[in-house]
């Protein structure tokens, strides 16, 4: 943990008003607790949204309140440091704005809470090191910025659009987790065989593509953000595409909200998450399916539903798809349950990612499923991860997979 030493004065210029109004709206109600997902494994009260708010207030009263009349009242850097640690705790999985009597606007004042942390230098030393990875490699990964198609390696078939052409109707952002890590690969891999098999017009930035700036955004550093958006809007812009589309719900809100603000002005094109597109290529009539025959359960993203409302365009994606029995879990759409994956939390504490994933995947089994489906590519990543902990008998899968084995069966007859 970065940081140390006495705080003589908290600075709220990260807050605006509406969230200092909120420290103090408050009721302590406990609703947020029984729906923290990092609550469950840890039992620790300071880690619920009701206890961030308590503690953050005390320190804003201490501070800022009636009884700093004589001067503010230091605050020990230890104290600052156990906030901060709870806070790079949270999933910023929203789940707990969805029960708040007064509509307190949570994950916003998490992520401002951390952006103070940082201007403080309370922060763990991992997320300077993704600060800094994502500025020397424009990833988050460390590799090579060039090898951002390294995925496309094992593709049976070469896909034109895969190599960054000049100009495109279509660009196909694949996102940091899904062009580096592996257990992820079969994402891209799906969908750019379905862009070609549908015909679209598209292609890929290639090492042009910089990471979105989402990780960062959650790890309080969004300063850092600005020059990562000039960038990839300059990028697609050039290429004169129309839409932006992009399997990873993360770079999909970052883009529909964050980019629009701090360009300024139009992108210029559309974004798209590949759930909406599929099932506009599906009403086109542009992907013959074959029947699948399968019982499946669909694990909504906390960025495609909570944050971004997508819930019915992945599940009439899949409904399309003849044979598929799509069974819900019992805690589903905005009560749905992180599966851990989120928040940068995996770089600050893998123990507590995994028990939150191992109570989401058990729910999965509960509904008598043996293949659970997202629509993201952390999602996935942290499922399976939590399946093979659990040694479980289930698949999990994106939806764009899913989707290309129903179009590379009908192909194959």
């Amino acid at each position: 943990m970065a940081g140390g030493g006495t705080m003589r004065r908290l600075d709220l210029s990260r807050f605006s008003c509406q969230q200092l109004v909120e420290l103090d709206a408050c009721t302590r109600c406990g609703e947020c607790v029984a729906s923290c997902p990092v609550y469950t494994p840890t039992g620790r009260e300071t880690i619920t949204p009701r206890g961030k708010i308590q503690t953050w207030r005390d320190f804003v009263q201490r501070q800022h309140g009636p009884g700093a009349i004589l001067g503010p009242r230091p605050i020990a850097g230890d104290a600052l440091a156990a906030l901060s640690d709870e806070n790079y705790s949270c999933t910023l999985c929203g789940r707990c704005n969805t029960v708040c009597p007064v509509k307190i606007n949570t994950r916003a004042l998490w992520v401002n809470l951390r952006a103070a942390m940082v201007d403080r230098g309370h922060y763990p030393a991992i997320m300077g090191t993704l600060r800094d990875t994502v500025a020397a490699r424009y990833n988050i990964s460390g590799d090579p910025n060039e090898a951002r198609l390294g995925w496309a390696d094992n593709l049976e078939q070469p896909i034109a659009g895969l190599a960054q052409r000049r100009r495109a109707k279509v660009v196909y952002f694949t996102g940091c987790v899904a062009a580096f890590y592996p257990l992820a690969y079969g994402i891209p891999q799906a969908f750019s065989q379905i862009l070609d098999k549908a015909g679209v017009d598209f292609t890929c930035l290639g090492g042009d593509e910089w990471c979105c700036g989402f990780p960062l955004l959650n790890a309080g550093m969004g300063d850092a953000v600005a020059a990562l958006v000039q960038h990839n809007v300059a990028a697609v812009q050039a290429i004169g595409a129309r839409v932006l589309v992009t399997t990873c719900p993360s770079c999909y809100h970052t883009w529909q909200h964050t980019y629009r603000q701090v360009y300024g002005q139009p992108l210029g094109f559309d974004v798209r998450h590949a759930s909406e597109f599929l099932l506009a290529l599906l009403a086109a009539q542009r992907l013959p399916l074959q029947p699948l025959e399968a019982t499946i359960t669909y694990h909504d993203p906390c960025d495609l539903g909570r944050q971004s409302a997508l819930y019915d365009e992945p599940r009439r994606v899949l409904q399309s798809i003849p044979g598929l029995e799509l069974v819900e879990m019992a805690e589903t759409r905005e009560r749905a349950l992180c599966c851990g994956g989120g928040g940068d939390v995996e770089m600050a504490d893998a123990d507590l990612v995994a028990a939150v994933a191992r109570r989401r995947l058990q729910m999965a089994l509960d509904t008598g499923a043996r293949t659970v489906v997202s629509a993201c590519q952390q999602c996935k990543r942290t499922l399976v991860a939590a399946a093979r902990r659990e040694k479980a008998k289930v698949k999990v899968l994106d939806i764009a997979e899913v989707v290309w084995q129903a179009v590379s069966s009908a192909a194959d007859r």
